[in-house]
């Protein structure tokens, strides 16, 4: 039997295997599902992304991904979801955040981008020893975090993607000791720990693509 999880635009479609495929989902669960800020949100993103690739997929299939996987929390998680790549891959800044979303959001995006960095090592290094010391309102940034996480490996699993799930997995102590805080969003938490026990099905030769961090 076939489950379908909505994500949005798209969906993920599970079956027997545990394989996971990318399918086309009508738009209007978004708009049944979600308030009038998560929508601006959302077109906010697709507007500022625009061309941008999610590896072969539009990058709203991920920003839909990690949407519905903090719904749960309320409206400003969603939100969250929606803008946590924009000024990190966009010509965005916090200011124009701050202006359309409220200081909390902008905050909380900021937790989200990068720092700069001459390589991924650099760049992860320094914003994990950022989100080490959020605490207080915009702790809900790091529930973001683990869903955008949770949804990247997830991606990884459904495209074959051997080689970054890898370099997930030996990020996963460091990661969680940087972002885990008791109580919050502990149903993510408990599905990243299976992902990171789960053993590679093949030896992909495949890199980062386009879009995941």
């Amino acid at each position: 039997m076939v489950n379908l999880v909505p994500r949005g635009s798209f969906c993920f479609c599970k079956g027997g295997t545990g394989a996971v495929q990318f399918k086309n989902f009508s738009n209007q669960m978004v708009v049944k599902k979600y308030g009038k800020m998560k929508i601006k949100a959302r077109e906010f993103a697709l507007k500022h992304h625009s061309e941008q690739k999610y590896g072969e997929h539009p990058y709203v299939v991920h920003l839909d991904a990690v949407a519905n996987l903090v719904q749960q929390y309320g409206e400003t998680a969603v939100v969250i979801a929606y803008l946590h790549d924009v000024v990190e891959d966009t010509n965005i800044n916090i200011r124009e955040i701050e202006k359309e979303f409220g200081a909390l959001v902008a905050d909380c995006v900021a937790v989200l981008t990068d720092e700069p960095g001459k390589d991924r090592k650099e760049r992860k290094e320094k914003t994990y020893s950022k989100m080490a010391l959020v605490c207080g309102e915009t702790e809900i940034a790091l529930l973001v975090k683990a869903a955008d996480r949770l949804a990247n490996m997830r991606a990884c699993v459904a495209e074959n993607k051997e080689r970054l799930l890898a370099l997930y997995k030996e990020e996963y102590p460091v990661f969680k000791k940087t972002v885990f805080r008791p109580g919050i969003c502990d149903e993510i938490w408990a599905k990243l720990a299976e992902l990171n026990t789960v053993k590679p099905l093949h030896a992909s030769g495949v890199g980062i693509p386009g879009g995941v961090e």
